[in-house]
C-alpha cells in the first residue's frame, strides 16, 4: 500500500539535506534520495493543502523519461527500488513507496533551462507587456497559445529564495561560458524535441518545460526531474484544436484560481478549497496515464 497523503518526510535513518518546495533531499552515502511529497508549490510559494497522489506522479513520470531520455544525456536516476537498497528505512515503506528515487550527486548549475513551444505562462505576461519574450522583440500577432516556429530556449536564474527570473541568453553565457552553454542549449532543445513527439502520439501538447542540470567526475548529467507536470505544461491536443488551451494537466490551474481570487502571489499563500485540490489530483493521475500507460488505482490494487 502507499499513502495517499504525505505532505512531509522526516527519516531518522539518513541525515537531512534540504527540504525543498516539494522534494525532501537525504544523504545515502554514495547516492541522495529524493522523496516527491504532496506538497504543491506555485509561483514559488508552497501551499498548506498537500495534492494527494502528486508526489507519485512526479516520481513516477520522472523514472518513465528519465529512461526514455538518457540516450540524449546520461541522468542522475539510479532506482526506484528504495526497500531493496535501503532496507534500513523499512519502517516507512507506506510512505516511500513510488514517490522516491535514488539519484547520483552532482553539483547543481545556477539555472533553469527552458523551452517554450507554444507561448503561454510568463513568456505570454512578458510578451503582452513588452512584446518581448527572454529580452528579444517578437513583434505583433502573437496570441495565447501561438506555436513558435521553433521552440525558444529562455534560460532563467534559479533562486532558492524568492521568485526566478528570466534572462537572455546571452547572459547565461557571461556567467556559464560559451561552451557550456552551447551544449546546454542544443541540450535542451533536442530532449524538447524529442519529448514534444513522443507526447503527440498520446494526444498531448508539451507547451513547455524546464531542466536542471548538474555536473560530475563523469561530465554533465541531467538532474532533478524531467517533464513533470510541475516543471510543464502539457495540453490535450484535442483541446488545443477547439481553443481550450487553459484546460492544461498541470499545475496552471491552481495557478489561474489563486490569480483569480487576488492573490499578490506572495506569502501567505491562499486556501485552496477542496474541489480545487481533488481536480489538480485528478489532472495529475490522468497525465501520469496518458504518458506512462500506467494507472494508479490499478497500482495500489495489484500490491
Amino acid at each position: 500500500m502507499i499513502d495517499s497523503l504525505v505532505a512531509r518526510t522526516d527519516l531518522e535513518a539518513l541525515p537531512m539535506i534540504k527540504r525543498g518546495k516539494v522534494r525532501d533531499l537525504y544523504d545515502a552515502g554514495n547516492a541522495y534520495l529524493i522523496v516527491s511529497t504532496d506538497r504543491l508549490s506555485a509561483f514559488d510559494v508552497v501551499f498548506n493543502e498537500p495534492i494527494p497522489y502528486k508526489g507519485v506522479v512526479l516520481n513516477m513520470i520522472a523514472e518513465y523519461w528519465f529512461n526514455q531520455t538518457k540516450d540524449f544525456v546520461p541522468n542522475h536516476y539510479l532506482s526506484t527500488n528504495i526497500m531493496e537498497d535501503l532496507p534500513q528505512l523499512y519502517e516507512h515503506k507506506r510512505e516511500l513507496h513510488l514517490r522516491s528515487m535514488l539519484v547520483k550527486k552532482a553539483q547543481v548549475l545556477p539555472f533553469e533551462f527552458i523551452v517554450r513551444g507554444y507561448l503561454m505562462g510568463s513568456a505570454y505576461k512578458e510578451y503582452k507587456k513588452t512584446g518581448k519574450i527572454a529580452g528579444k522583440d517578437y513583434g505583433h500577432g502573437l496570441v495565447l497559445g501561438s506555436k513558435f516556429g521553433e521552440p525558444l530556449f529562455t534560460p532563467s536564474t534559479k533562486a532558492e529564495v524568492g521568485h526566478d527570473v528570466n534572462v537572455t541568453y546571452e547572459y547565461m553565457s557571461n556567467e556559464l561560458g560559451t561552451e557550456l552553454s552551447e551544449k546546454l542549449r542544443d541540450l535542451s532543445l533536442e530532449l524538447f524535441q524529442f519529448a514534444s513527439r513522443e507526447a503527440m502520439k498520446k494526444g498531448l501538447i508539451l507547451v513547455d518545460t524546464k531542466f536542471e542540470f548538474g555536473t560530475t567526475e563523469d561530465g554533465l548529467i541531467l538532474i532533478d526531474e524531467v517533464f513533470t507536470p510541475d516543471s510543464s505544461r502539457y495540453v490535450l491536443k484535442s483541446d488545443y484544436d477547439v481553443g481550450f488551451i487553459d484546460r492544461s494537466l498541470d499545475k496552471q490551474f491552481v495557478r489561474d484560481f489563486v490569480s483569480s481570487e487576488g492573490w499578490n502571489k506572495e506569502p501567505p499563500p491562499p486556501a485552496l478549497p477542496e474541489d480545487i485540490v481533488q481536480k489538480t489530483s485528478e489532472r495529475y493521475m490522468y497525465l501520469m496515464e496518458l504518458l506512462t500507460g500506467k494507472d494508479l488505482q490499478e497500482l495500489m490494487g495489484n500490491e
